[in-house]
C-alpha cells in the first residue's frame, strides 16, 4: 500500500562490547535497514509498544553497518507477528 506511514521509536539500544568510534556506521546500516524491512508496513497495522527487545549478538568481524542491519531485521521480526 503506497502513502503509508511507519513511525518507529527507539528510546535506547544499548550495544554491550561494541567500540564507541562504530557508533555513525550502526546508525546508518540500521536506519538503511529499517527502511527496506518495515518500510512495505505488512502485518503492522496496530500499535503496540516492545519494552525489550534482545537481538543477540554480532556475527565475529561483523562491521557497524552490519551489525546495524542485523539489529535492524531483528526489531522488524520483533514488530510483526
Amino acid at each position: 500500500m503506497s502513502g503509508r506511514r511507519v513511525t518507529l521509536d527507539i528510546e535506547r539500544l544499548v550495544l554491550r562490547g561494541v567500540d564507541p568510534a562504530d557508533q555513525r556506521a550502526i546508525a546508518a546500516g540500521l536506519k538503511a535497514e529499517l527502511v527496506k524491512v518495515l518500510g512495505d508496513g505488512d502485518g503492522l497495522g496496530v500499535s503496540r509498544r516492545t519494552p525489550v527487545l534482545r537481538v543477540g549478538g554480532p556475527a565475529p568481524g561483523a562491521s557497524g553497518r552490519d551489525l546495524g542491519a542485523g539489529v535492524a531485521r531483528a526489531i522488524g521480526k520483533g514488530l510483526k507477528p
